[in-house]
């Protein structure tokens, strides 16, 4: 299964006043992912969206295992986990640079839908980027 990896650097305001990072932040680090492991397939959620799609978050979740403090360099390993109809769900791990502690776990699913939030058959929108997205389930890229 193909990943994209994306690092970033916790900046002192997205910690709280123990130093560790707000839980909030991690969905932010989420779409960096999404938006890094598109770029990586040579495709941008700016084209999708000039194409008229959007992928609006329908259902999301986090599990913290460990607290990411200021400083830490964090990487968001993105993948995507299922893709069927007119749904797309990725899954992230954020990891710790330094050590390669897991910190977190999450998901988001998205809908493919037009401007006015109709769902659209993504497969014949952009036949090309759907046979993209399905080869990264079977870990080719």
């Amino acid at each position: 299964m193909y990943a994209n990896d994306a690092v970033v650097r916790v900046r002192y305001e997205e910690t709280d006043q123990m130093g560790v990072v707000y839980n909030g932040n991690y969905y932010t680090w989420f779409e960096v992912g999404r938006s890094e492991f598109f770029r990586s397939l040579g495709y941008t959620y700016a084209q999708m969206e000039r194409e008229g799609v959007i992928l609006p978050v329908i259902e999301s979740g986090c599990t913290y295992k460990v607290p990411a403090k200021y400083d830490d360099e964090v990487v968001i390993r993105t993948r995507i986990k299922n893709l069927k109809g007119v749904r797309l769900e990725f899954a992230y791990e954020v990891i710790r640079k330094e050590d390669g502690e897991l910190l977190a776990l999450g998901k988001t699913v998205h809908a493919f839908v037009d401007k006015s939030l109709k769902p659209v058959n993504f497969k014949k929108a952009n036949p090309k980027v759907w046979e993209i997205l399905q080869q990264c389930l079977k870990g080719v890229s």
